[in-house]
């Protein structure tokens, strides 16, 4: 079983930058893909971007428009998401979570962290 923790949230004006960790204990992050998404009070859950842990690959939700990268270190076993140009609508609890396939559907994900809140004001 994977435990997920993730770290770096915080208050942030518009315009600034944050860098959400997610890392793993129990066991390592290989086999798994990692996705993170965001869900705002009263809204659904929503993607915004996964990177499998073997060879990288990266995919982002269309909101992100180049703004947030994914990125994982293998020696710390941990997924970071940089998150730049901050906008008040990217106010958020943010969750990390891991999943077999690379996956934007949030019910295929099979282990989730606690979230991260994400606040941006204007």
């Amino acid at each position: 079983q994977v435990q997920l923790v993730e770290s770096g949230g915080g208050l942030v004006q518009a315009g600034g930058s944050l860098r959400l960790s997610c890392a793993a204990s129990g066991r390592t992050f290989t086999g798994y893909n990692i996705g993170w998404f965001r869900q705002a009070p009263g809204k659904e859950r929503e993607f915004v971007a996964a990177i499998r842990w073997s060879g990288g690959i990266s995919y982002y939700g269309d909101f992100v428009k180049g703004r947030f990268t994914i990125s994982k270190d293998d020696a710390k076993n941990t997924v970071y998401l940089q998150m730049n140009r901050l906008k008040p609508e990217d106010t958020a609890v943010y969750y990390c979570a891991a999943a077999p396939r690379m996956e934007v559907q949030a019910a295929l994900y099979d282990y989730w962290g606690q979230g991260t809140q994400v606040t941006v004001s204007s």
